[in-house]
């Protein structure tokens, strides 16, 4: 089956293989592909994603979500931390208080709504983290908080992706 929309591909196909550049990079089942990939673009070929950053030091990656496992890459060097929006969590602040979540839920960080917008059965709300970066949360039926109001978000940990940055 060939097609250019993931959602059908997974519908229809008991096995999806994803090619670049001729090159079969990944072969397995949807639910495989989706929950396991190789690599950025695989993430990326199923759903939007966001990206972060992290430099490794004695095998962790500093984020501002806080550390990430990242055994077998040498300290100073950049990983990419891949999160779908529809795993963000998003939890109220409380008059500049977070949640205190659990090592699973990693490090809480504050933002701010940048922009929300309703999709139909979603809404996708972009947020201003305080070190400056833009992370994406999609959030079932409604949900469209006024430009500005802060929030805490959480990246958990069996959501997360950790890959070397792409050439």
């Amino acid at each position: 089956m060939v097609t250019h929309d993931p959602s059908e591909a997974m519908k229809m196909a008991d096995e999806i293989a994803l090619m670049r550049g001729g090159q079969i990079v990944q072969k397995g089942a949807p639910y495989t592909i989706y929950n396991s990939p190789t690599d950025r673009d695989s993430a990326a070929f199923f759903s939007d994603i966001n990206i972060m950053t992290g430099k490794v030091k004695s095998s962790l990656a500093q984020t501002p979500f806080g550390e990430f496992f990242a055994p077998g890459h040498a300290d100073g060097t950049i990983l990419d931390i891949v999160i779908r929006p529809q795993h963000i969590r998003i939890d109220f602040d409380r008059a500049g208080q977070g949640p205190t979540p659990t090592d699973a839920m990693g490090q809480a960080v504050r933002a701010t709504v940048q922009r929300a917008r309703f999709l139909g059965q979603n809404s996708l709300v972009d947020f201003l983290l305080e070190h400056g970066a833009i992370i994406t949360a999609s959030v079932p039926s409604v949900f469209l908080p006024k430009l500005g109001t802060p929030f805490w978000l959480l990246a958990p940990r069996k959501h997360c992706y950790v890959f070397p940055r792409p050439d």
